[in-house]
């Protein structure tokens, strides 16, 4: 695999049934080889996007006692600021050399559950608008992609609408900020899988972002400038009991040459409600595929990484 597929999701949404067929072959494939795909055709407007990345950067410039106002505590990060250096990656203690923003769910879920309040900038009231509706486009691009890969699995087509519809995700627009001397240890994102279902990521248009093959060969994954990267997440792996693969990706340090430039980019993490059993489905186990995870909720398996990337004590 020396290149990260690239489709179409209106192929999915087309009424024509041999293209949604191809579509849902075409993503169940690169997801059980790989774990990565570039979207086209999905939810985002270009207009948006540029709007968003205004946003973000009018945030992140603002001085750090501004910003710092909006890191709350006791939310493990889960909404507002987190500061330069304070996430690690599983099994490391140097900091990640980024600061973030999140920005969280707006609907009620079915099943009672409260969310944290998204954290409103003072200072930019439009950053809280712009942020909300790039936050609904991509649920709803994430709503279509696992109805796909719903079908792939053998579900019902609507088998994880009622979990992620009011799900606990997260819109993350981070700062790599220009790096200032030769890091010891510390990259702008070291190697890692994500957490939830999966990840919707723009900003992937320049290298950086590599993922690894299964001979352990890292590659860049690189979108065109209307791609969302689409890659499974550590709870889709597990509830599949690995048929679809969350692949171990990292953000790269730049050329020395490059290192006084700042990136941004902006994943959606869609994670479904926490009562979510992540059990290992049933039919993904067999005697060449025993099954490899214990049970555990949504809930229950978020709080154990957020503990483990440094976010919960």
């Amino acid at each position: 695999m020396n290149q990260i597929p690239s489709l179409q999701l209106l192929d999915f949404t087309s009424s024509n049934q041999e293209q949604r067929q191809k579509f849902v072959a075409d993503l169940g494939k690169a997801y059980e080889e790989i774990g990565f795909v570039a979207l086209k055709g999905h939810f985002l407007s270009p207009e948006l996007v540029e709007s968003l990345y205004a946003q973000i950067r009018a945030f992140f410039a603002l001085p750090d006692d501004v910003k710092a106002q909006y890191e709350i505590p006791g939310l493990a990060g889960q909404r507002g600021y987190t500061a330069f250096g304070k996430e690690h990656a599983k099994g490391r203690k140097t900091g990640d050399l980024k600061e973030f923003w999140h920005f969280g769910q707006y609907e009620k879920p079915e099943n009672g559950e409260v969310y944290p309040d998204n954290v409103e900038v003072k200072e930019i009231p439009t950053f809280n608008s712009i942020g909300k509706e790039t936050y609904k486009a991509l649920e709803k691009t994430g709503v279509y992609v696992l109805r796909a890969l719903a079908i792939h699995l053998g579900l019902d087509e609507n088998y994880f609408d009622p979990f992620v519809k009011g799900g606990n995700s997260i819109l993350r627009p981070i700062h790599y900020p220009p790096i200032t001397e030769e890091p010891k240890e510390a990259v702008r994102a070291a190697a890692h899988g994500d957490i939830n279902l999966i990840t919707l990521l723009m900003g992937a248009q320049g290298r950086g972002l590599q993922v690894q093959n299964h001979n352990g060969e890292w590659l860049d994954a690189i979108a065109a400038d209307d791609e969302l990267v689409i890659n499974v997440g550590d709870m889709l792996s597990r509830h599949t009991n690995n048929k679809l693969k969350s692949t171990i990706h990292r953000v790269v340090n730049p050329p020395k040459e490059l290192w006084g430039t700042s990136r941004y980019s902006i994943p959606f993490f869609m994670h479904p409600v926490s009562s979510m059993k992540l059990d290992v489905l049933p039919h993904c186990v067999d005697a060449a595929h025993p099954k490899l995870y214990d049970d555990i909720t949504a809930g229950e398996f978020l709080e154990e990484r957020l503990r483990e990337l440094g976010l919960r004590k």
